[in-house]
C-alpha cells in the first residue's frame, strides 16, 4: 500500500514537472499583466509603457498595462507579491514599492526582498534640485551660505513626508549643516504648483516633473543628484561636483515577478527587455526624459535594492521620519 502510494506521488511529481517545462517552453501563451503602482500619465508610464508595447510585439502576446495606484505603491506591490508565480503577472517596481515602505511603515503586506524575483531595472531617473526664480542663491554653495546666515528661512517643498525628495533634502541639509523649513505636499504635482506660485523656495523631484518649467524659465535648475550630468541639461552640475561627494537621489523603474517564478521565464524576460532598452531608439527616448539606462541582471537589481534600503534607512532613523 505504501509502495503504491509512493509510486503515485512520484508519478504526480514527474507529470507536474513535465507540465511545468512544457508551459515554460510555450511561454507566453496568453497576455501578461504589468501592474503599475501609480495613476496613468505619470513618470512610470513615460518610461515603462513603450517598453511594454515592444515586449508584447517580441513575445507575440500583448502586455496588459494595469494602473493600480493608491497606498503609496503598497496596493500594487501586495497584489503582485501574492499572485501566482507563473510569469503572467509582473510589477513595475520603484522606491515606493521596494525601498521606502520597509523604512516608514510598521506593517507592509509583503516582503520587498523575499516575495519577488527581480528581472531588471529599466532606468534610474535622478532627482533635480530646482528653485523658484526669485530665490537668490544660484548654486549649492550659495544655498549653504544663505542657509547658515538664515537658519530655518529656506522653505523646501517635497511630495510628502518620507518621499524620495524629502529624504534627499534631509540628507542635503545634514551634509550642509543648515536648517530648513520642510513643506510637504500630497505629491510632486502640488509641490511644483506651489513652487511656480512662489510659495516655496526649493524642491527635489524627478527630472521629468520639472523639464518643461525649467526650459521655459519658470523654474531654475540648480544641480542634479547623480554622479554624471544629464545630457538634456548639460549646464547643470552634479551635487557630487559641488561639494557633496557621492550625493545621489533618484527614482528607479524596474520589472519584478512574484517569488518562485521559474528561472527560464525570468531569463527569457530579462533577455528580451534588455534588448529593447538598449536599442538605439529606446536609448534616445530615455535620454530625452532625463533617464539613465541600467538594464542590469536580476542579481544586480536585488543587490542595488538592498544597498538603497541601507542608505536611506540611516537617514530615516537618524531623523525620526514618519509618513504622512
Amino acid at each position: 500500500m505504501i509502495r503504491a502510494t509512493l509510486v503515485t506521488l512520484l508519478y504526480a511529481l514527474v507529470i507536474s514537472a513535465a507540465t511545468s517545462v512544457l508551459a515554460q517552453g510555450n511561454y507566453p501563451n496568453r497576455p501578461i499583466r504589468w501592474i503599475v503602482p501609480y495613476a496613468p500619465g505619470g513618470g512610470t508610464d513615460v518610461i515603462a509603457r513603450p517598453i511594454a508595447l515592444k515586449l508584447g510585439e517580441t513575445l507575440g502576446q500583448p502586455i496588459v498595462y494595469e494602473n493600480r495606484g493608491g497606498g503609496g505603491g503598497l496596493i500594487a506591490g501586495e497584489l503582485v507579491a501574492k499572485s501566482a508565480p507563473d510569469g503572467y503577472t509582473m510589477l513595475i517596481g520603484s522606491g515606493n514599492t521596494h525601498t521606502f515602505p520597509t523604512l516608514l511603515f510598521d506593517k507592509v503586506g509583503y516582503d520587498p526582498v523575499k516575495d519577488y524575483a527581480p528581472i531588471t531595472n529599466f532606468t534610474d531617473v535622478p532627482n533635480m534640485l530646482v528653485a523658484h526664480p526669485s530665490f537668490q542663491p544660484k548654486t549649492p554653495q550659495e544655498i549653504v551660505a544663505y542657509g547658515k546666515a538664515n537658519p530655518g528661512k529656506i522653505s523646501w517643498a517635497s511630495s510628502g513626508n518620507g518621499a524620495g525628495g524629502h529624504l534627499a533634502l534631509v540628507l542635503f541639509a545634514q551634509q550642509a549643516g543648515i536648517k530648513v523649513l520642510h513643506v510637504p505636499f500630497k505629491g510632486a504635482g502640488p509641490a511644483v504648483v506651489a513652487m511656480l506660485g512662489g510659495e516655496t523656495d526649493l524642491l527635489f523631484a524627478n527630472t521629468g516633473v520639472f523639464m518643461g518649467h525649467v526650459r521655459a524659465g519658470k523654474l531654475r535648475g540648480i544641480a542634479v543628484a547623480a554622479m554624471a550630468r544629464l545630457p538634456i541639461f548639460p549646464q547643470l552640475p552634479t551635487l557630487n561636483e559641488t561639494g557633496f561627494p557621492n550625493f545621489t537621489s533618484s527614482t528607479y523603474y524596474g520589472l519584478l515577478a512574484p517569488a518562485g517564478t521559474p528561472r527560464p521565464i525570468i531569463n527569457r524576460l530579462h533577455s528580451e527587455v534588455v534588448k529593447i532598452i538598449k536599442s538605439p531608439d529606446s536609448l534616445e527616448r530615455l535620454a530625452s526624459v532625463g533617464a539613465f539606462v541600467v538594464a542590469n541582471t536580476p542579481e544586480q537589481f536585488a543587490e542595488a535594492n538592498r544597498q538603497d534600503v541601507a542608505k536611506w534607512a540611516r537617514v530615516v532613523k537618524e531623523h525620526g521620519i514618519k509618513p504622512d
